[in-house]
């Protein structure tokens, strides 16, 4: 099984991640936690990333692609993944396509967090505080972030739509009923 959790910065998926992996057995593939990885041990990819990252703007297809690729090669056994931050583009999801027809295997949900703008940029703020990502404490860099997940990522969903494989759910409440309505969903796949 292969979801892809989509939503804009702040929407939850990495704190919603960590619970599906807990109770589906799937391995979690956030491009975000990787690249963090890969700048903090400055790797060639990691420095490449930090470039993109810092200014707000999306690392580029190429370079997202085949770094996830190597991902799920080193996780060849997994009963399946959950996608964080993947794909970003039409690009990427139709290399997502491709790549996972190559292992028999396909995305069998895309599900969206739905958050409005002003809660997702409290929870941004909120989180530079918690976990000192420095990404989300400057209120231009999460506009621009928020922005180009509107212009360039939000498209995304037609995609997915157009396969029928597009859900949505309310990513406001309490993190166990976001939790609780992640499932519903989930569950009709394992139908």
């Amino acid at each position: 099984m292969n979801i892809v959790l989509f939503g804009p910065p702040g929407a939850g998926k990495g704190t919603q991640s960590k619970m599906l992996v807990e109770k589906y057995g799937l391995v979690h593939l956030s491009t975000g936690d990787i690249f963090r990885y890969n700048m903090k041990n400055a790797t060639p990819l990691g420095k490449l990333a930090k470039q993109y990252i810092d200014a707000g703007n999306l690392v580029p297809d190429e370079v997202t692609i085949d770094m996830l690729k190597s991902e799920v090669e080193k996780n060849a056994g997994a009963a399946g993944f959950i996608f964080d931050g993947f794909p970003r583009t039409n690009a990427q999801a139709d290399a997502l396509d491709k790549f996972l027809t190559t292992k028999s295997s396909q995305v069998d949900k895309m599900i969206a967090l739905s958050v409005e703008e002003n809660e997702l940029k409290n929870r941004l703020k909120e989180r530079a505080i918690t976990s000192g990502r420095v990404d989300d404490a400057d209120p231009s860099v999460i506009q621009h972030r928020i922005d180009v997940y509107n212009k360039e990522t939000l498209p995304v969903k037609e995609y997915y739509q157009a396969k029928d494989k597009y859900f949505q759910v309310d990513g406001v409440g309490s993190i166990d009923q976001v939790f609780d309505r992640l499932c519903v969903e989930i569950d009709e796949v394992l139908v």
